[in-house]
């Protein structure tokens, strides 16, 4: 049988949105899109951000996924030919490497004939990423709460107000995650962990309710940013800004080093940039400005000439 060629089109994720470490994530709209043929042997075009790491079949996220549940299912890769656009900044906390993920275990149930459902390409994804939130926003889009169960990933996918608006502040060095991890201690106090499982549940209400007047007090956390601010400078240069009234709140984005700044609409865009540059004058950043991606991700396949 002749293999259809695949697109995929992923969205941006930013993760934790404070108290909901490992638990919630909210998808952006900055993309991911992956057009993949099959050919003769493996070949990689890229254009966008970070094209020379997205473009390299070498060490390629993508390509070493697709290769991987390829084989754990017994079953030969078939070379692709990609063609990649990335609108994603890798390494900088806005979910990358689950749109990779993503896109190779799609590309892997479609060209292996696996007859995977779209819940079991998101468990298997989120099983290599190692944990659910970033690849639950990124597949199901929204504002995502996910959790594992059974060794499968349970997701409820919310739609936030389509008027808010999210700036990603993204400072010029990247940080891995695992780096960032290191930062965070293996144990918290009761009071901690308590405070945060109450802020967690406000933020969720606020996603399903609107009521952005508690914002501030919903994204407010103690087991990770405290601890990775010191890895991340950007977050308590920014975090007063959370103070001002135009301003729903300010959080690191996943693991960082970006910040999320969330806005309740288009009017308070320049303004609020125009406070962060006041409060970032000593390093150079850039300001990525983002509705809330509200629908899941989605694939087409075209049958091959």
């Amino acid at each position: 049988m002749v293999q259809q060629s695949f697109k995929i089109k992923l969205p941006a994720t930013s993760a934790n949105l404070g108290p909901g470490f490992d638990a919630v994530a909210l998808a952006l709209s900055l993309y991911l899109e992956v057009e993949a043929t099959p050919a003769e042997a493996y070949s990689v075009s890229a254009r966008g951000r970070n094209a020379d790491i997205c473009g390299s079949v070498s060490n390629n996220l993508l390509l070493e996924t697709y290769q991987r549940v390829l084989k754990e299912q017994g079953i030969q890769d078939m070379p692709l030919s990609l063609k990649v656009q990335n609108g994603i900044p890798i390494g900088m906390g806005l979910g990358s490497s689950a749109a990779a993920r993503l896109a190779g275990v799609a590309l892997a149930a479609h060209f292996g004939n696996l007859d995977w459902d779209r819940s079991q390409i998101l468990t298997e994804a989120s099983r290599m990423e190692g944990h659910p939130d970033n690849t639950a926003a990124c597949w199901l889009g929204g504002y995502t709460v996910a959790c594992w169960h059974n060794d499968e990933v349970v997701a409820i996918s919310l739609t936030p107000r389509s008027y808010w608006r999210a700036l990603v502040v993204v400072p010029q060095n990247p940080l891995s995650t695992h780096l960032s991890r290191k930062a965070v201690p293996e144990s918290f106090s009761r009071a901690d962990a308590v405070a945060n499982i109450q802020r967690v549940a406000l933020l969720t209400a606020v996603f399903a309710s609107g009521h952005s007047d508690v914002m501030p007090t919903a994204t407010q956390d103690r087991l990770h940013q405290p601890y990775r601010a010191e890895v991340c400078p950007l977050l308590k240069k920014l975090l007063p800004l959370a103070e001002q009234e135009e301003v729903l709140s300010v959080t690191l984005s996943g693991a960082g080093p970006s910040v999320l700044v969330l806005v309740e609409s288009d009017f308070q865009m320049n303004r609020v940039q125009e406070a962060i540059r006041a409060r970032v004058v000593d390093e150079p950043i850039e300001i990525l400005t983002c509705h809330m991606e509200l629908d899941p991700a989605h694939f087409l396949q075209n049958a091959a000439k």
